[in-house]
């Protein structure tokens, strides 16, 4: 029961990790994409949390939907579900604004690779 429980707040914790670091990405990606604005640390997070409720909920659905599309594509019609995404969140979060589908997909391609990074070293090695 014990490891039950610390196994659950492991992933807690590395859930939150996650959400953090997708925050910070977020606000640099703000900085540096002339193109995307943050209006404050706090919408960073709620961006972060929305993004991730969407992977979660929706994304499921749009790739479900887009299959054939998808598969035609070799999964490059993804990243327009990504982008998709992103402008969600753009009418979702008051405060986060994407300047049109290019700079969503630019948006899209930089934040997953630097999740990708930080998953990758976030990650643990157990087998």
């Amino acid at each position: 029961m014990l490891f039950l429980f610390l196994h659950h707040k492991h992933d807690l914790m590395k859930t939150l990790i996650n959400l953090l670091f997708t925050t910070v990405l977020v606000l640099l990606l703000a900085h540096f994409l002339p193109g995307v604005s943050v209006d404050s640390f706090i919408t960073a997070l709620i961006v972060a949390a929305v993004l991730g409720l969407l992977n979660i909920f929706l994304k499921p659905l749009l790739v479900l939907l887009t299959l054939p599309v998808t598969v035609i594509t070799f999964g490059l019609f993804l990243l327009v579900i990504n982008a998709i995404l992103i402008l969600i969140c753009d009418e979702l979060v008051s405060g986060f604004e994407v300047d049109g589908f290019l700079m969503a997909l630019l948006f899209s391609l930089v934040l997953s690779l630097g999740q990708s990074i930080v998953s990758g070293i976030t990650d643990d090695k157990r087998s």
